[in-house]
């Protein structure tokens, strides 16, 4: 999904005090109990020989192309690790 420039500039115009927040629970002991801190991974940059199509569809996604490719990659993998397969 992506928001438009416009919708974005008016959702950051809205003040805070017209948010309505009394559907969001508040967060207590027993969530913070089973919280976990999750390290950020880094990023390799790298060059990749991709088809053109596929490439363009990417774009065509919008701002983040990038982002979503590596997301289909680590499905592929996760999958792939999960289901002890190989390629």
């Amino acid at each position: 999904m992506t928001i438009s420039r416009k919708q974005l500039e008016e959702l950051e115009n809205i003040p805070e005090s017209a948010i309505d927040t009394s559907d969001i629970s508040e967060l207590d002991a027993s969530f913070w109990s089973q919280a976990k801190q999750v390290k950020p991974l880094t990023k390799q940059a790298i060059s990749l020989r991709v088809d053109s199509d596929v490439l363009d569809w990417f774009k065509s996604q919008g701002k983040g192309y990038q982002s979503l490719m590596n997301a289909v990659l680590r499905s592929y993998v996760e999958y792939h690790i999960k289901n002890n397969k190989e390629v």
